[in-house]
């Protein structure tokens, strides 16, 4: 119900519905138009508005140990890069000190993430090898 956006602005806002939105939240027995869920679907629902965000991984503790399974992990990684690119900006070369210690704020193992990065065409090293580079 809370993706959709239709029925969440039904439910947690003030959402004009159309006969068909209305049978379908009238679907559900424990919401009523001012019933006690109604903060909290709202509150679930900005929450999880927060962890589709890309900066998402700001809101956790760092990560002590990366998942093995690589569909779990490359994914993970991937956007932790990313928020640093963000962050570091993506028009220039990094050092890898300095990507280091970036990665390092979100996850313990720096190495595998920026592995994973380099892997899946994220970052490119220098051809000295002295910094990286974020992919266009």
């Amino acid at each position: 119900m809370l993706a959709s956006p239709t029925l969440r602005s039904a439910v947690v806002g003030d959402g004009v519905l159309d006969d068909r939105t209305r049978t379908a939240v009238d679907a559900f027995d424990w919401v009523d138009e001012d019933g006690p869920d109604r903060a909290l679907l709202g509150s679930t629902a900005r929450t999880l508005q927060l962890l589709q965000a890309p900066a998402a991984a700001l809101e956790f503790d760092r990560i002590g140990r990366m998942p093995h399974a690589e569909a779990e992990r490359v994914p993970l990684s991937l956007r932790i890069v990313g928020i640093v690119g963000d962050r570091l900006g993506r028009d220039r070369p990094v050092s890898e000190p300095v990507l280091n210690a970036a990665i390092a704020m979100f996850a313990e193992d720096v190495a595998v993430v920026r592995r994973d990065a380099v892997d899946h065409g994220l970052l490119e090293r220098t051809d000295d090898g002295a910094a990286y580079r974020f992919a266009r």
